[in-house]
């Protein structure tokens, strides 16, 4: 700053002329929250004198608040003021910036009000984001949820700095309440053996009861919806033995493509298993040509397409290739029009997005919990099942003895004729995983300070649309980006195809100390998680990516 004889304390107010004052006011006021401070009135001389314009009459807002003022100015003199619509560029031209912590909801209530707001997503990150590295860290400064990066154990590089770790769609990392609570069950074990299955506290007859509540939370059920049990392409099958009951006219399965194997593996051993052929009774939907990503539209032709033979649509909620979100209760809703099952896989969606599974009437879903759950590689998976069907306890299913009554469940070979629990616990077979499930429940604690997922989806919204808008900026033909630019068809996850030497791409990333994967032939996956990572290390990896020949 230049040296002066003055010194300016602040800015008091932006001044701003319109065409009603009214129709400014409310939308100032009421869309904006801006509260009204007074309304004077000015003419005659004084008006005339501040103004410059003889014989102006003004009618006058004065608003405050988020640290500034806004004086909304109506004239209704002199008579011979002219209406012109400014461009950007012409000489005049000016623009007050806001800055918000939610855009979406913002533009929301813009275009709610009836105002015109900016329509394309891509243009409203390009307004709002900037490429500096001090724009980034700023953003961090500015997180509500920046805190939450300290309750996980970050790995290190070899410079002993955290790595950027991208990975949390692979294996999340690991809470530092965990090993607490698993060596308290460690503990249990080796001081009261067996008794430990009703000791006072988290007895490990009932421990499954203890994740039933946060995890409906978390995928939007009623808790006798979900059960926490197996692994998740175990709790495919069992779906599936209850699910697919196919029928001469009736046997067809449509899933999307690329699937995850194990889901293809599954779903076609199933239909082996009732001795149809794969080729005959397995619909693909797949991307239009010269297309990544599968239309909603083509999977609901699909479904009316085949409506009369689909006995089960199984879908990923979040592909695991592209990180599409799929519209969980769109597909659905056109499922059950014709008659049809519907079930999601919900691996890569689970503490990602914001679920309504009991909402949507999805049938059944499953997922697996070591992804955005970071409960520890081959935790215990988790599985829903609609009220509807989980009170159904004449519906067909493997049983076992955690999935029957409890009331007779000790009576053992007593009681020799299986009564499935009329909830989704009628799906369990064998008692709690105790040291796949404590490991979870550190995870659920932390998910449930934080406020839950609509708090964490509107930072993972801002984190990765920030992520999309660097890569954009670095304006390199050597990298594409497949995962869909809309926020609702996608979770956190950008899938980034590399053009040349992906595997060399890969590489340096690593050398640089990223920590993402890849999938052949030539996609890197990075996912930024709003838990533990952070504006900042999106920067640095776009950075890498751009410095990249």
């Amino acid at each position: 700053m230049s040296k002066t004889l003055f010194r300016i304390i602040a800015a008091d107010h932006t001044g701003i002329t319109v065409a009603n004052l009214e129709r400014s006011l409310s939308f100032w006021r009421d869309v904006l929250g801006f509260e009204l401070s007074h309304r004077p009135h000015q003419t005659g001389n004084l008006a005339s004198e501040i103004t410059g314009v003889p014989g102006a009459e003004i009618s006058i807002a004065v608003l405050k608040g988020y640290g500034h003022k806004i004086e909304l100015l109506e004239y209704l003199a002199p008579p011979d003021r002219k209406h012109v619509d400014l461009r950007p560029c012409d000489v005049g031209s000016v623009h007050v910036a806001l800055t918000v912590d939610n855009l979406h909801a913002v533009m929301s209530a813009i275009a709610a009000s009836g105002w015109k707001a900016v329509e394309k997503e891509e243009l409203r990150s390009r307004m709002t984001f900037s490429a500096d590295e001090d724009f980034a860290l700023q953003l961090d400064a500015e997180d509500p949820l920046r805190q939450f990066r300290e309750k996980f154990h970050l790995p290190l590089g070899k410079n002993g700095r955290p790595v950027i770790y991208f990975a949390g769609n692979s294996l999340g990392l690991m809470p530092k309440g965990a090993r607490a609570i698993v060596e308290e069950e460690m503990d249990n074990w080796a001081k009261l053996g067996v008794d430990a299955h009703h000791a006072t506290g988290t007895p490990w007859y009932s421990y499954h009861e203890t994740l039933r509540e946060p995890i409906a939370g978390l995928v939007g059920a009623k808790p006798l919806e979900v059960i926490c049990m197996n692994s998740l392409t175990v709790n495919l099958h069992l779906m599936m033995v209850t699910f697919y009951q196919p029928t001469k006219s009736r046997f067809k399965i449509l899933m999307e493509e690329p699937a995850f194997p194990s889901d293809t593996y599954a779903i076609k051993s199933q239909i082996v298993h009732h001795w149809l052929d794969p080729k005959e009774a397995l619909i693909l939907a797949q991307p239009r040509k010269a297309e990544l990503t599968v239309r909603t539209e083509d999977i609901v032709d699909l479904i009316q397409k085949h409506g009369d033979q689909l006995a089960v649509i199984m879908i990923g909620g979040v592909n695991f290739f592209t990180g599409q979100l799929f519209n969980i209760p769109e597909i659905t809703a056109a499922a059950q029009n014709c008659g049809i099952i519907v079930g999601f896989d919900l691996a890569h969606a689970i503490g990602n997005v914001p679920l309504a599974l009991h909402d949507w009437n999805v049938d059944f879903a499953v997922w697996c919990s070591y992804k955005y759950l970071n409960a520890s590689p081959g935790a215990v998976a988790g599985a829903f099942v609609h009220e509807r069907h989980a009170t159904n306890t004449n519906l067909p299913r493997l049983a076992g003895w955690f999935g029957n009554d409890p009331n007779t469940r000790f009576r053992l070979h007593l009681e020799p004729e299986f009564i499935p629990v009329p909830s989704a616990d009628g799906w369990q077979i064998s008692n709690p995983p105790i040291f796949s499930m404590a490991p979870l429940r550190a995870s659920l604690a932390i998910f449930d300070e934080a406020g839950g997922m609509e708090r964490l989806r509107a930072k993972s919204i801002k984190l990765t649309g920030y992520f999309e808008f660097l890569l954009g900026q670095a304006g390199s033909n050597r990298f594409t980006v497949i995962t869909p630019r809309k926020r609702d068809a996608r979770g956190c996850q950008l899938s980034i195809l590399a053009h040349e030497h992906p595997r060399e791409l890969f590489k340096k990333l690593q050398a640089a100390g990223v920590k993402c994967d890849f999938r052949e032939p030539n996609v890197i996956r990075a996912a930024p998680t709003p838990l533990y990572n952070t504006f900042h290390e999106v920067w640095r990896f776009a950075k890498i990516l751009a410095e990249h020949q």
